[in-house]
């Protein structure tokens, strides 16, 4: 069961200003939180003037509420021209995304019972807490009614910001192997993840295959493997003892993620685990990935790290994909690839397991039994992908989306034709760039919901496409 997002809600007041808008915007603001799912977290009004903070002393008692409660984000409401100073010093060491939202003024109410001035005030909330060099997040329209539907898009933009804030700025990283050796593409600097809060424990993939290799093909935790990769995707085609390595392998890895607290997986997918353990990760990946802990294959831990920040932002599966092939003489459509290692909800149904023909025509029939074949689904997609570079790190992201066309019945694994505006201008920028032919994926548009989270609060270098 997901975690409900929790908002401490503050009020601002200024004391000429009737009560009557503070106590009305209570009612209004925790109704809208509910109403878009959320839980919000309000003080008690009787601890305040109003239940407004106002002065200094309600700033410190509302600063110590906050930390008490444990929430995900703050909102500061705004029913009028509220106090600056007391909201930057309840906010000032709160260390947790801030949303900023002012009440409209509405014409045919601006005598002074009902006059709100908060367009103004926001500027100035907003100039004191820049001050303060407190990071909060705003949007448009400059002043918006808890009751405005646009207000609810608000709610879920910011809650999405709060997910990857609180899940990347303690995030840890399993990477299981060294990375494919001919892929030099996949390299990482250690150092500068855990500068922005990642840490990366490595792992020999020598003791994970001998892990696997000791398990009793018949141990209850083997079989109940396969009975998930069966309801995962169609695996009547596979061998029993191609599904017996999977599970095998499978356990271990739940195995590393629960003694190690691991939030994101990279793993070197080839060709150690099909020549010596006689198998391909690619449907675990994809059944991990469905239970959300992303696992990127070819141990590509940068995206790895996007894919982690993709699945917080739309709060569902991400998954790793190859920029893979021209769409005929389309220049803004490509098809995007990879063996299947896709979450069964990114797909248009849950696909079937084959044999990898690489793998098969490199090391023999037999080996390569995992890669689950499918097709994205249409619809709205986020799409991005980060590098380390010079100690920091560098991402980039889009919205795009997934056609309704198909390929030739020939073409193997997991694809989907996307539509970009300015792709082209957009590759060159990735190859002068230095950005590798793999990107993370996930379902909706939340490339605004990244950036927030990633400039505003993590630190990270955002470079903007053509």
């Amino acid at each position: 069961m997901k975690k409900k997002i929790r908002f401490a809600v503050m009020f601002g007041n200024r004391g000429f200003f009737p009560g009557e808008l503070v106590a009305s915007a209570r009612e209004e603001m925790s109704k809208a939180i509910i109403d878009a799912g959320y839980e919000p977290v309000l003080m008690d009004s009787a601890l305040t003037h109003f239940g407004a903070v106002e002065t200094l002393e309600e700033a410190e008692l509302f600063s110590a509420f906050v930390k008490k409660e444990a929430v995900d984000g703050l909102i500061i409401c705004m029913p009028n021209f509220s106090d600056e100073s007391a909201a930057a010093r309840a906010c000032h060491d709160l260390n947790i995304p801030i949303f900023i939202q002012a009440y409209p003024d509405v014409a045919g109410e601006m005598d002074f019972d009902h006059r709100r001035d908060a367009f103004c005030g926001k500027l100035s909330m907003m100039d004191v807490m820049c001050q303060y060099q407190i990071p909060f997040t705003i949007d448009s329209p400059h002043v918006i009614h808890p009751d405005n539907p646009g207000f609810t898009e608000q709610l879920h933009d910011f809650a999405g910001v709060c997910r990857v804030v609180s899940g990347m700025r303690r995030c840890t990283l399993g990477a299981l192997g060294a990375r494919t050796t001919p892929f030099k593409t996949v390299r990482y600097d250690e150092i500068a993840l855990q500068k922005v809060g990642i840490t990366v424990e490595t792992f020999d993939l020598s003791e994970v295959i001998a892990k696997a290799k000791a398990l009793d093909a018949g141990a209850p935790e083997v079989s109940k493997m396969i009975e998930q990769l069966k309801e995962f995707t169609d695996c009547s085609s596979a061998p029993q003892d191609s599904l017996i390595q999977m599970a095998r392998l499978g356990v271990v890895i739940q195995e590393y993620i629960d003694v190690y607290k691991l939030d994101v997986v990279a793993i070197r997918c080839w060709s150690e685990l099909e020549i010596q353990l006689g198998c391909a990760p690619c449907a675990l990946i994809g059944l991990f990935g469905e239970r959300g802990i992303p696992i990127a294959c070819e141990l590509d831990v940068c995206n790895a790290v996007i894919m982690h920040a993709l699945a917080l932002a739309s709060d569902g599966p991400s998954t790793l994909m190859d920029w893979n092939n021209n769409y005929g003489d389309e220049p803004d459509s490509c098809i995007i690839f990879h063996c299947g290692p896709t979450p069964k909800s990114l797909l248009t149904d849950s696909g079937h397991m084959i044999e990898h023909p690489m793998f098969k025509k490199s090391f023999g029939p037999g080996c390569g039994w995992g890669p689950v074949e499918g097709r994205l689904k249409p619809g709205d997609i986020t799409y991005a992908s980060c590098k380390t570079e010079d100690g920091e790190l560098v991402a980039y992201f889009g919205d795009a989306e997934i056609e309704d066309r198909e390929v030739e019945k020939e073409f193997f694994g997991v694809y989907g034709v996307v539509t970009i505006e300015n792709l082209q201008e957009k590759l060159l920028f990735f190859g002068r760039n230095a950005f590798r032919h793999h990107m993370g994926l996930s379902s909706g548009h939340v490339a605004k919901i990244l950036r927030e989270a990633f400039t505003t609060y993590l630190g990270y270098t955002c470079v903007n496409l053509p």
